[in-house]
């Protein structure tokens, strides 16, 4: 992940102070653990950007954290769903997480140290929406019609699993419609905007829409700071790596992947 250079402006909201994002942890909690614990103070609030991969309740996992009095906010992703229903209940599940469901952040608008920030988790699935294309499904009601056409390769049960993944984990347009409507000052997403080179510009819209001058988000394990022409800007944070509004990382996770050239409209900061 590229460090701020001296003279650089700084991402929006930098004067902001104790908020770190956490890119995808893929269950190594414990990079977060000795991340942390190199730290001479910890952050007030952490924000989870998806694909924790929950082989126990969040509760558990992120009991250290809270023991510390850290706030923790989430977003899903599109691995959180890998070890089906069990692993999704797992980080979802309010009866399993009595203290941190409430930091689910995916279509909500939360205040945060002093900043409104919006929520969405999962990915774009191709039987839901698949962008640039228009949407198959508007809604979770849609959902058991479309199951119904599956036809006779499917299983009931095979059918059932599909249905509830898609229903948890897809970028729904009910729920970027419903978020639109909203105001926000900071969009926390696992999606990729389209400053990245396999993101998708329905990102950018939403957070336009909502007024949103920062970007957030995990997925791809690349640490990047973007800005578009119009002055949006985006923060990528690699996998289990930790960084703050301003870009400054607090503790590194797993080997980056490498981001190529900015897209069309879009310039990266640093190296």
């Amino acid at each position: 992940m590229s460090h701020r250079r001296p003279g650089e402006p700084p991402l929006p909201f930098a004067d902001v102070q104790g908020v770190v994002f956490i890119g995808d942890i893929h269950r190594r909690w414990d990079l977060v653990a000795r991340g942390l614990a190199a730290r001479p103070e910890p952050p007030r609030h952490v924000v989870p950007l998806g694909d924790m991969e929950c082989h126990a309740p969040l509760d558990d996992l992120a009991a250290p954290l809270l023991r510390a009095g850290i706030g923790l906010h989430w977003i899903f992703g599109n691995h959180d769903y890998d070890g089906g229903p069990e692993m999704w209940a797992n980080l979802a599940d309010p009866a399993r997480n009595a203290a941190t469901a409430a930091g689910a952040l995916h279509g909500r608008v939360v205040e945060i140290a002093g900043l409104r920030v919006a929520g969405l988790g999962g990915t774009f699935r191709s039987r839901v929406w698949n962008p640039p294309g228009p949407p198959r499904l508007h809604g979770r009601a849609d959902l058991p019609a479309d199951i119904a056409t599956l036809g006779p390769g499917w299983s009931a049960d095979s059918a059932a699993a599909l249905a509830h993944s898609l229903a948890a984990m897809a970028i729904w347009p009910e729920d970027v419609e419903a978020l639109a409507a909203r105001s926000a000052d900071v969009l926390v997403t696992h999606e990729a905007p389209s400053s990245h080179p396999a993101g998708i510009a329905v990102i950018d819209r939403l957070a336009r829409a909502m007024g949103a001058k920062l970007i957030i988000h995990g997925h791809h394990h690349v640490g990047y700071r973007a800005d578009a022409v119009d002055g949006l800007a985006v923060l990528g944070v690699a996998a289990a790596w930790g960084a703050d509004l301003a870009g400054r990382v607090w503790w590194a996770g797993e080997k980056e992947r490498v981001v190529a050239a900015p897209p069309a409209g879009w310039s990266y900061r640093g190296g």
